[in-house]
């Protein structure tokens, strides 16, 4: 087996140290080198090109975002940006993924053990899922506009299968992972005002989601925010599931809809998890949810997904000529799980007229 080629790229001995450790110990990634700054990497790059960069985004001669456009515009591969993501770097981190990162990680830290554990599978996830993006096509589109895993089982019961009343409102619940963050700005851009109120999980690290959301709602006609317990899914709204190190549901009071934000442990490798909140949705809102499931690497909402779809939601599948990685939508779409297949471009339409009363 061919393994995945990373160049680690950061200004911190300790920091290249700690990430060439973490990843080697994956049977499946080997760190070809290590450098300190975009110009030794940049030596490196003349006699072999990586599969994945992990880039620290401040850094001196050269921060990592003016490298990440320069090679971008020259040699395209997939960047996956590293950083202690405190909340005031959070804008910049955005600002990469706009330039062409596919990814985002936390920095190694130190931690309990269990923590370290799960950041550490989450930081190989990330990379195997960045050695699969397309970034031609991504760019194309720009021009034109092994932990075991637990089911949502741990965290929630299947649904029981009883039909859902009707309320005057629909409800959709949205599922991404690697490139979702720029998808889902193109999704949510084309959305009016008073589009049906909507509940995301996007796969990234605690305390981006806040910016992630603040960034979204100076873009778009729709209110959106990072969501919060006890939150109302609402008409105009769009609640993003804050990351780290709990789940979002959602779940119905009388006539009206609310967001569960709890504790939980990881499922489909994930928390938040796509499958935990698609499970909600099937069991408190039926035929009145649309679930859709965006680009991303894995299986997490698979299996949610047509659990919704059996509940009577009407459910999609963004189409692989689109996704930056076709791994979660081609193992729903494997499932029988999409009622419909869709481009990029056409999500937000279809979202539309599937919520249309």
């Amino acid at each position: 087996m061919k393994k995945i080629r990373v160049l680690v790229i950061d200004d911190s001995a300790s920091v290249r140290q700690a990430m060439t450790s973490i990843l080697s110990a994956d049977p499946e990634i080997d760190v070809i080198a290590a450098a300190a700054d975009p110009f030794a990497a940049a030596r490196y790059m003349q006699s072999e090109v990586p599969d994945v960069i992990t880039l620290d985004v401040e850094m001196p001669r050269m921060d990592g975002i003016t490298f990440l456009r320069r090679l971008m515009a020259q040699c395209p591969v997939p960047v996956v940006m590293c950083s202690s993501l405190v909340e005031e770097g959070s804008d910049t981190l955005l600002q990469a993924l706009e330039a062409g990162a596919v990814d985002v990680i936390l920095k190694p830290r130190v931690g309990v053990a269990d923590h370290l554990a799960e950041a550490h599978l989450m930081i190989r996830e990330t990379v195997k899922g960045a050695a699969r993006a397309r970034i031609g096509a991504r760019r194309a589109e720009r021009v034109r506009a092994p932990a075991a895993k637990l089911s949502a089982d741990a965290v929630l019961p299947p649904p029981n299968g009883r039909a859902m009343s009707k309320t005057t409102e629909m409800v959709v619940a949205i599922g991404a992972s690697t490139g979702g963050t720029e998808a889902l700005r193109e999704v949510l851009e084309a959305l009016p005002a008073n589009s049906p109120g909507i509940v995301i999980v996007q796969h990234m690290p605690e305390s981006f989601t806040r910016a992630f959301a603040r960034r979204l709602d100076g873009l778009c006609e729709v209110d959106v925010k990072e969501a919060e317990d006890g939150d109302t899914v609402m008409r105009g709204r769009v609640l993003i599931a804050p990351g780290g190190l709990r789940h979002t549901m959602l779940e119905r009071q009388g006539a009206r809809y609310v967001v569960s934000v709890k504790e939980g442990p990881l499922v489909s490798r994930h928390r938040p998890s796509v499958d935990v909140l698609f499970r909600s949705a099937a069991r408190n809102a039926g035929s009145n949810a649309v679930g859709i499931i965006m680009t991303g690497m894995g299986d997490d909402g698979a299996r949610g997904l047509l659990e919704m779809k059996q509940a009577g939601a009407r459910t999609f599948a963004q189409d692989e000529e689109t996704s930056i990685v076709f791994g979660m939508p081609k193992e729903a779409i494997a499932r029988g799980a999409a009622d419909k297949v869709v481009p990029l471009g056409r999500i937000a339409r279809e979202l539309l007229q599937a919520t249309a009363r």
